[in-house]
């Protein structure tokens, strides 16, 4: 991106924490525990949305607790990479690395180990497709998305989405040993829902996203025209996500519900288009409208059973 600053400031050096339960904090945090949570949650839908029988529970918990931890070893990751440009952006710069809280080598030692104790549960109680999806996974975004295409391009979202979509589709897998049209479905859905919420924050944090010379679509083509593209992705997202009605994975129940939920969504979008004060809003709405999209898939999943 021409005339971008580069990101100069380097994180303090590491102090030493004064109470231990500082330290359990810091490493939690690089793990981003809320998003997580949110895969995690994703990822149980998805196996539950993958049999009309009964889950055998080591499969259940374990292999939802290894995508989780590869996850949170790809956020851990995410959290070294961009230690620099983190201490520049207000919404950053209180996090562990550029605080000082923690140091680079125990962060990817902490990564490492996370990473090895996920695929170890993967590989022992789900299957070899799953443990090989969730590694490209979390190479997609702590590597592919994090090293490369956020700093290349201001469609970085759009394409290093994948990662971010994967969850639900590996928790099927997880219980099938395949990939099947139900489980591309919940991919597809959180790809193009990435893009809108995402745009929405970097709206929000423009100016941050411009000092650290991050080439976010805000920065790089202008508030208007991110506006118009958050719309345009919402509104193609609402048909989306009455699929799973239309393939007869979801009944009546689903429909409606998801039918609001877009529709409430759009009409967010449509807000923000008017209105650029709108984007924190709307980011967050974003986020209560996947999780009420895969709250409604999973009741209604057994509703219908």
């Amino acid at each position: 991106m021409a005339n971008a600053a580069e990101p100069t400031a380097e994180p303090v050096a590491p102090s030493r924490l004064a109470r231990p339960l500082a330290a359990w904090q810091a490493y939690v945090e690089v793990t981003k525990p809320r998003v997580v949570a949110l895969m995690a949650f994703t990822v149980l839908v998805g196996m539950l949305l993958a049999t009309q029988g009964p889950l055998p529970l080591p499969v259940l918990l374990f292999g939802t607790l290894g995508i989780a931890l590869m996850a949170a070893a790809a956020a851990a990751v995410n959290h070294l990479v961009d230690r620099r440009i983190d201490a520049l952006m207000t919404r950053t710069r209180h996090r562990p690395l550029p605080r000082g809280l923690l140091s680079g080598k125990q962060v990817l030692a902490f990564a490492a180990l996370l990473g090895a104790a996920g695929m170890a549960l993967l590989l022992h109680f789900t299957n070899l497709l799953c443990a090989a999806l969730t590694l490209a996974s979390l190479l997609g975004y702590a590597v592919v998305y994090t090293m490369y295409l956020k700093r290349a391009t201001p469609q970085n979202i759009v394409i290093g989405g994948a990662a971010g979509a994967a969850p639900p589709l590996l928790g099927w897998v997880a219980v099938t040993g395949q990939v099947d049209p139900g489980a591309l479905l919940l991919f597809l859905i959180i790809l193009v829902w990435t893009p809108p919420h995402f745009w929405a924050l970097a709206i929000h944090r423009r100016d941050d996203y411009a000092q650290a010379g991050i080439p976010m679509l805000p920065v790089t083509h202008g508030i208007p025209f991110t506006q118009r593209r958050i719309l345009q992705y919402t509104v193609a997202l609402w048909p989306l996500t009455l699929l799973p009605f239309a393939i007869g994975m979801n009944g009546w129940p689903y429909l409606v519900g998801a039918a609001l939920l877009g529709g409430r969504f759009v009409w967010q979008a449509w807000r923000l288009h008017q209105d650029v004060h709108q984007a924190w809003r709307t980011f967050r709405f974003s986020i209560v409208h996947l999780f009420g999209l895969f709250a409604l898939l999973l009741a209604d999943h057994f509703l219908v059973a």
